[in-house]
């Protein structure tokens, strides 16, 4: 017994010492890119719980019983997680550095030339609320855009102007996929508004310059628009207005979701309290609707968004030219189709699909001309993305467009004018972006377009690099190439033309912090190949690409919410000085749509004891060229500056029922958009004018809105 006693013990010793002998050491240093020592990595082998954490010099030491190939894992806060898969035996003296994590909050992020609005940006200058509670805006994002720098201020057109650029050089992009119509139709010196509700969207890029190689066919300007992803309750949505009604409803199940929106709108009550300049035979009058279908995939989103809407008015408008004035009548309907897939294939590669289609029917009745036309617009899309790291992605993907446009005018009892075209043009783009770490990146890339219509193609290098200037700073640098078609206008006239270019080069500098934002931005751009013609009566002749004219200024940007309670405001200011040569110039002068100088001031107060939300807007544009033929010259006066002070407020009746007011040009400034000649001169030789002033010098505005909502808690104040 005493024999077997010590036999046990013998072999319990032998197999303690034999596994005291297979223990390895593990130890080495941890330090970063600039070789210093980091404190308190974690490090240890994967799948065990041998380990342990570096001390004041870096250094990590600890005992494993492991034997063979081990993964060792290094991991830090802020930097990039380690890893290594050797034997065991040979990790024994160690240099491991770690990268800085380029994920991280404080980033460097590549933003030249481009404006955030969303809840989820690392540098947002706008939140969703914003794009709709600006007092000027009327809610219309379009007219919200029109207080961030970069945007001239073209009160009779309403569409987005941009760095001395045509409306016609931006466009405006749904998830990803094109949309053809953005703008709903107008006439004469009464401004248009953006078709879409910003009901159902949650995020806005707005780019005034430099933008991805992932977008084309735009010579100064994109806007990205993001549909929300998921809501989060059931809900619905009524609004009773001055000037019409909103009905909306979202129902939500566990994997897909509906949103729909319909509008009404008819201005036959508000002119006859408050009548403008325009004599109204039948006062604009508008049904729309939209509808927002998701279906969540274990790996993936499908949307399917809808929209339509019919809009159609009569009116006869003074013309110094026509003791009668000028009678118009239009009715247009047009329907929009939007469907896209994203989702993730492996850890490694994710997938965009999308396709958009487009109807749009016009007819316009006009000093005893019949002009119809009709454009079927379709897009589609495909991207993929692939994840090598976290330092380097690449974006890749084609894209086919395609219009078939058609249009008949026909004057008093003569024989109908045809026109027609169908202009298709595929494209195709890969991008890159490379983080050399958190302080320096790089996006370059390139655009490919094959225009069958005009038999061209075309090659467009994009690029963007952004350094990081301090924990709260980074400079900013873009160039890039950027071609677009001529317009339907033009080419149903003529096809034996080639594509527009842009040229932009901008540096950009921005400041975050606590609540404050500051950019500034400098830019040049450069024109060729613009379109030229001769215009008669509407009819373009000797149309050719010998256009040219270039624009540059600088713009300054500045949002602080955080430094007085309640209150966020910002302030925009754009200096521009552009000249070009196109459409019927006869000279290169500067364009009458563009100004030297715009200002922009917008705040937003919060006031517990009335429950309310109070708004002001203050914009100025300094004066817009025009030609006086009693002088010699083209474009050679300009008007006097443009002034403009909206109000709104918001009041919380209860925690989901609002009522709303606001009033444009609160304080009712005489502006003038330009002036209108006679045709001919009068006895002493003077041809006589008169001003074109808007329709109307204010614009009032009250609503009431109300929602039913699961929590009880939700209303529509983010989306007054």
């Amino acid at each position: 017994m005493h024999n077997q006693f010590k036999s046990v013990f013998f072999y319990l010793f032998l197999l303690l010492f034999t596994n005291v002998l297979a223990q390895n050491t593990v130890k080495g240093v941890v330090r970063d890119t600039n070789g210093l020592p980091i404190v308190g990595a974690n490090v240890y082998l994967k799948g065990t719980y041998d380990g342990s954490t570096s001390n004041g010099s870096g250094e990590f030491n600890f005992k494993t019983s492991e034997t063979g190939n081990q993964t060792l894992i290094v991991s830090y806060i802020s930097f990039e997680t380690f890893n290594l898969t050797a034997d065991v035996e040979t990790m024994n003296s160690l240099i491991i550095e770690l990268k800085e994590d380029v994920n991280t909050l404080d980033a460097v992020v590549l933003s030249a030339g481009t404006f955030e609005a969303g809840d989820n940006s690392k540098i947002s200058v706008l939140k969703p609320l914003d794009v709709v509670t600006t007092a000027s805006a009327v809610g219309d994002f379009v007219g919200a855009l029109q207080t961030l720098p970069g945007t001239t201020t073209v009160s009779e057109d309403g569409r987005l102007f941009v760095r001395g650029g045509d409306a016609e050089e931006t466009q405006i992009f749904i998830d990803g996929i094109r949309v053809f119509t953005p703008y709903s139709p107008t006439t004469n010196n009464i401004p248009t508004r953006g078709r879409y509700s910003p009901f159902l969207f949650d995020g806005i890029t707005f780019s005034t310059g430099g933008y991805s190689a992932e977008y084309g066919q735009a010579l100064s300007s994109v806007l990205l628009l993001n549909t929300i992803d998921e809501p989060d309750q059931n809900k619905t949505d009524i609004g009773i207005m001055s000037v019409g009604a909103t009905l909306g409803k979202t129902r939500k199940w566990r994997k897909n979701s509906l949103s729909v929106n319909a509008s009404y709108i008819n201005l036959a009550p508000y002119i006859a309290i408050y009548p403008d300049r325009n004599d109204w035979k039948k006062p604009f009058e508008s049904l729309s609707g939209e509808a927002v279908f998701r279906q969540e995939f274990d790996n993936g989103l499908f949307k399917f968004y809808s929209a339509f809407d019919s809009t159609n008015f009569e009116l006869v408008q003074e013309d110094i030219n026509y003791e009668e004035g000028i009678p118009f009548k239009l009715k247009n309907d047009n329907f929009y189709l939007n469907v896209s897939y994203s989702g993730v294939l492996n850890d490694n590669w994710s997938v965009l699909s999308g396709l958009s289609f487009t109807k749009a029917k016009n007819e316009i009745d006009v000093l005893e001309q019949d002009i119809a036309n009709n454009e079927s617009s379709f897009h589609a899309k495909l991207k993929f993305k692939r994840r090598f790291s976290s330092r380097f992605k690449l974006n890749f993907g084609m894209e086919y467009f395609n219009t078939d446009f058609g249009e008949s005018f026909q004057e008093s009892n003569q024989t109908a004018n045809k026109l027609s075209l169908v202009n298709g043009l595929t494209a195709g783009f890969t991008e890159a972006d490379i983080f050399f770490s958190k302080d320096l990146a790089l996006k370059i890339g390139v655009r490919s377009e094959f225009n069958h219509l005009i038999d061209e193609f075309n090659f467009s290098p994009r690029s963007s690099l952004a350094i990081k200037t301090s924990s709260n700073s980074q400079l900013s640098l873009a160039y890039g190439k950027f071609y677009q078609n001529p317009s339907n206008q033009v080419l149903k006239f003529n096809q034996d033309l080639e594509s527009q270019l842009a040229s932009h080069y901008i540096m950009n500098y921005q400041y975050n912090f606590d609540g404050k934002i500051l950019r500034v931005e400098s830019y040049f751009k450069d024109y060729k190949s613009l379109i030229l013609y001769d215009n008669n009566n509407g009819f373009f002749d000797n149309i050719s690409n010998d256009g040219s004219g270039y624009a540059k200024g600088i713009d300054l940007f500045w949002r602080d919410s955080k430094t007085i309670k309640n209150l966020d405001y910002w302030i925009s200011y754009s200096y521009l000085d552009t000249e070009r040569q196109y459409k019927d110039y006869p000279v290169k002068e500067q364009p009458n749509f563009a100004n030297n100088h715009n200002l922009s001031i917008v705040g937003k107060y919060w006031v517990d004891d009335w429950k309310s939300q109070l708004g002001i807007s203050y914009i100025h544009g300094s004066g817009r060229t025009f030609t006086n033929p009693n002088l010699d010259g083209f474009l050679n006066e300009k008007t006097n500056s443009f002034n403009s002070i909206s109000l709104n407020w918001a009041y919380l009746i209860s925690q989901q029922k609002i009522l709303y007011a606001s009033v444009n040009n609160v304080l009712g400034f005489n502006n003038i958009n330009g002036y209108q000649y006679s045709n001919t001169p009068d006895i002493n030789g003077n041809f006589s004018r008169r001003a074109l002033r808007p329709a109307a010098d204010q614009f009032f505005f009250i609503g009431f809105f109300w929602t039913i909502s699961d929590d009880g808690q939700e209303n529509q104040l983010d989306n007054l």
